[in-house]
């Protein structure tokens, strides 16, 4: 944040304020407003296209000063420009109207509902007393309800609802905590829920399944303690063994199913109240989370999650063992449903009760999906609570927007020094979801209201995403997988130039191979050097070796020459001896640590066949309590890290899954680091991107080696390390190639002879 100018002494003077940030729809004009009343002062406040202006005339130190230190919950100040002018003689402090023009601020994310609103949602004497759209300026839903900026309630989905004389009394009162909180109402004026939570809560213990409309969209619940009714709720969405989310009443319920640390339940209790992966006591059934050491738990957030919970008899501190699983509504891998008709539509074969309510969701956000890696918050999933909160660029560029990928797509548009990342969409195969993704776009280029330069995508051709790209009617700029994956860490921590890894499942190559384990060099003028990679192992199969982690184990057989001896190893997997037959053939290559996983899963025995992407990947790395690296399990040679002897010594050893699982994360972190050591420069920050450092005991081993060697790693904290923070990368690949050009272009100029 840029510092205010103040006067150098203490005389009556009139300052203008430009606030700039999330400054709007978080209270900060009735706090600006109580701010000149303490300090007698007047003038003005405003929220326009730009921010927040304020014009204050008075002694003026103090207020400038505490406008700083004493920002509301929600507001994110990104600069404070200050300059003295001419007195006024204003009586009194107005909070003015509104002006539109040109968006150049932005909406804050949703927020959990805050203890104050809480208060009044258990208090009899309270009008809001069990209303579930109960909110204020400090909580409640911002981005999801909101059609354009200037953030006002005219531009949300609250414009149909007409306040009434309470509420409109409270949001017209400077003093009032709901002061211009846009989703305020009442009972009397407000939203209402089809069905009571008291009802809800009765469905729930017989065993239903429910569909609730939410803040960004439906869950589908059911209760965490009925194996047989989350067994059901995976049939009837066909997600066969990925993980459930569990929702608890409060903090005090985690002790009950999890142990979490500090770090985990300080980021339980953030305002965006994502999902959390914390250690499991393992006191519920097993099909909750199959084969995990961990479960992703979240805090009720929103007033109806609160009255369920409250209508099962929980108390607002206390632990309730009441648990729900709350996951997304989505059939068969479509995004995310909203409306009231797509669900009852939608949803009809899934969930014995849908319970809706007639606030329509404008921008869909699953739940957001967080661990604690290496000591700090890092993202699995970023969407509500997040989105749409723009990372800085550490300067000002050309306007981009970036397509991302094909599998855990997302969108970025840059403005000025700002990249804003649109919420997690999802796998672009589905055609709901890639009008989801088109709809994303559209909303991002008018919510910022920019005009785009150059459209950036993926090299790969078939991608969906390159495909928009390519149909949007502007220049597009193609980008390697794997360079935007170590550019996307590199914005973050606003570099441009940057040595790293993209440890990674799959991406093609500028050679048109599959990549997946590079170290690569960026060069700040959006181009890069290969400087390593793994060994390649065969890829026969192309995606489906994804998805059948066999035919990597197969792979490994034919890297270690040993081909003949594969089809007695996976006696169990028909095809196996077939494929073994084929792979003797000309076939591709992959260096995608990936599928090195897949391969040694498929080696310790794993089921043959994965239900969900980096399914095998998550259930080694829930096996591991201390990585231990297998002497000469590895080697490094030219420029190459290859793995063969470990997967040698899980064929002839047989280990058991867990001594397989320790020797796999031991070994992968000890040869990554001896390479990236070997390749860095002295001291050198090394960036870690790709899907590969989800993975929590790979990350934190890898960069505690690299901190060992005086190398500072650098970790994705504000994006997922896989594809979701993808497009990031690209924006700050081709904003770097368009500036490139433009100094060429001036420096060819400059050196032009003069006519």
């Amino acid at each position: 944040m840029r510092a205010a100018v103040v006067p150098a002494k203490e005389t009556a003077t009139r300052l203008r304020l430009r606030l700039r940030g999330a400054v709007q729809g978080v209270g900060m004009r009735p706090f600006v407003h109580g701010l000149a009343l303490r300090f007698h002062l007047s003038g003005f406040v405003r929220n326009d296209a730009e921010g927040v202006l304020i014009e204050v005339e008075g002694f003026t130190r103090d207020f400038v000063s505490a406008l700083r230190a004493e920002l509301p919950p929600l507001a994110r100040l990104d600069s404070c420009e200050c300059e003295e002018i001419a007195p006024r003689g204003d009586a009194g402090f107005q909070i003015e109207t509104t002006r539109r023009g040109k968006a150049q601020t932005r909406i804050p994310a949703d927020a959990a509902t805050c203890e104050k609103c809480l208060d009044d949602l258990f208090d009899p004497s309270s009008r809001f007393h069990l209303y579930p759209f109960v909110n204020c300026t400090h909580c409640g839903p911002r981005y999801t309800l909101t059609r354009a900026l200037p953030y006002d309630r005219a531009q949300t989905s609250m414009a149909r609802f007409p306040m009434c004389a309470d509420c409109a009394q409270d949001y017209a009162d400077p003093t009032n905590r709901r002061f211009h909180a846009e989703p305020i109402a009442c009972p009397t004026c407000g939203p209402r829920l089809t069905h009571a939570p008291q009802e809800i809560v009765a469905a729930l213990r017989a065993g239903a399944i429910v569909a609730l409309k939410g803040i960004g969209g439906f869950h589908l619940l059911c209760d965490a303690h009925n194996a047989e009714t989350v067994a059901e709720l995976r049939r009837r969405k066909g997600r066969e063994a990925k993980p459930f989310a569990l929702m608890l009443a409060n903090e005090a319920s985690l002790a009950l199913f999890g142990a979490p640390t500090p770090e985990e339940a300080a980021l339980l209790r953030a305002p965006a109240h994502p999902v959390v992966l914390v250690e499991s006591r393992k006191n519920l059934p097993e099909v909750l989370a199959p084969g995990m050491s961990r479960i992703g738990v979240m805090l009720a957030y929103a007033p109806v999650h609160h009255l369920l919970f409250h209508a099962a008899g929980a108390e607002r501190d206390a632990p309730c063992d009441f648990a729900l699983v709350a996951t997304s509504a989505n059939p068969g891998g479509e995004p995310l449903v909203t409306g009231n008709d797509e669900a009852r539509r939608k949803l009809e074969k899934i969930a014995d009760l849908i319970v809706t309510h007639d606030r329509d969701i404008v921008v869909r956000a699953d739940d957001s999906v967080m661990q604690i890696v290496d000591g700090a918050p890092a993202f699995l999933r970023r969407a509500r609570g997040f989105v749409p909160e723009p990372i800085d660029l550490g300067g000002d560029g050309p306007c981009v927007l970036a397509c991302g990928g094909h599998l855990k797509a997302t969108l970025t548009l840059t403005r000025g020094r700002e990249a804003f990342v649109c919420q997690h969409i999802g796998d672009l195969s589905d055609a709901e979801t890639f009008r989801f993704y088109e709809e994303s776009a559209a909303h991002l280029l008018r919510l910022l209201d920019v005009q785009p330069e150059v459209v950036a995508c993926d090299l790969h051709p078939d991608y969906l995403s390159t495909r928009f790209a390519e149909n949007f009617g502007l220049p597009v700029l193609r980008l390697q997988h794997h360079a935007a994956h170590v550019a996307a860490i590199a914005a973050e921590h606003g570099e441009t130039e940057i040595f790293g890894a993209a440890l990674d499942g799959t991406g093609l190559g500028d050679d048109g191979a599959i990549w997946g384990g590079e170290v690569l060099r960026l060069d700040g003028r959006g181009g890069f050097l290969r400087e390593g990679a793994l060994a390649p192992l065969p890829l026969w199969g192309g995606d489906r070796a994804a998805r059948e982690p066999w035919r990597m184990g197969l792979a490994a057989f034919a890297a270690l020459g040993r081909l003949d001896e594969a089809a007695g190893f996976f006696s169990a997997v028909p095809q196996a001896a077939q494929v073994a037959k084929m792979l003797g053939a000309r076939h591709p290559q992959t260096s995608s640590l990936g599928r090195l996983f897949d391969a040694a899963a498929a080696l310790l025995g794993f089921p043959q066949k994965q239900e969900f992407e980096g399914q095998a990947a998550m259930r080694l790395e829930a096996l591991v309590r201390e990585p231990k690296a297998l002497p000469g399990g590895y080697v490094w040679r030219d420029q190459k890290l290859d793995f063969t002897p470990l997967l040698a010594h899980l064929i002839d050893a047989r280990p058991d899954p867990r001594k397989g699982a320790e020797l796999l994360h031991g070994t992968l972190i000890a040869g990554l680091a001896e390479a990236l050591c070997a390749l860095a420069q002295v001291g050198e920050e090394i960036a870690l991107g790709g899907g590969c450092m989800m993975n929590r005991i790979l990350s934190e081993g890898l960069a505690q080696r690299l901190r060992e060697n005086n190398h500072a790693p650098l970790l994705a904290r504000k994006l997922p390390p896989n594809d979701g923070g993808l497009s990031l990368g690209q924006a700050a690949l081709a904003r770097a190639a368009l500036k490139n050009e433009l100094e060429g272009e001036k420096k060819c100029v400059s050196q032009s002879p003069s006519r």
